[in-house]
């Protein structure tokens, strides 16, 4: 299969939409199941990071203020996504901060999303919660790094990620659960996803 990049940013707030900036964006590019190559980088933009974020993510004004500015960090992350279709845990949150933080680096966000949130309720509707590290737990799954920090929660999106993907070949028969089939998944109501995976299941 062709590669995923999975995507996390921190943030100074909610939206791009009400003013909040990326202060940190990490990609981990997986193929097959496996990641292959990773980016990160801190964001320089001159937006603050109020207090209560700092205390979230560890992430300060000075550590950003060192940072790179954010047109060439953005610059550096479109060409490592390259063509890839983009995976995030709460992509509608991340997407709308890749699509804001390119269009300020004029560069196209053509890029389409999966969500692991959405699709979690999906494949998993018994887990505990859908949020980040209790899906990790509840697959028994690593925890890599800090969390609320970019490159250990796009790590462990991408290790749900191929725990799906696995889930989706062995307890479903799917053959190939392409980022297209992904999209179909998460946008499937709820009771008629098992017969949309038996659609894609390998005879």
């Amino acid at each position: 299969m062709p590669p995923i990049a999975v995507i996390d940013f921190e943030t100074t707030g909610i939206s791009p939409g009400q003013g909040a900036r990326a202060t940190e964006v990490a990609i981990v590019l997986m193929e097959n199941g496996q990641v292959v190559d990773r980016f990160q980088s801190l964001i320089k933009t001159g937006a603050w990071i109020p207090p209560f974020i700092t205390q979230l993510t560890g992430i300060t004004n000075a550590m950003v203020d060192a940072a790179p500015d954010a047109t060439t960090v953005m610059a550096d992350a479109a060409r490592f996504v390259g063509d890839a279709p983009m995976v995030a845990h709460n992509a509608a949150f991340d997407s709308k901060f890749w699509q804001a933080e390119l269009a300020r680096a004029d560069r196209p966000a053509p890029h389409p999303f999966a969500c692991t949130v959405l699709l979690s309720r999906r494949l998993y509707p018994h887990a505990p919660s859908h949020k980040l590290g209790t899906l990790v737990d509840f697959h028994g799954l690593p925890r890599t790094g800090q969390a609320h920090r970019a490159l250990a929660d796009a790590e462990m999106a991408a290790a749900l990620l191929a725990r799906m993907q696995h889930d989706l070949r062995t307890r479903w028969g799917v053959g190939e659960p392409s980022h297209a089939l992904l999209q179909l998944v998460q946008r499937c109501a709820k009771p008629k996803v098992g017969a949309l995976l038996a659609q894609h299941a390998v005879a």
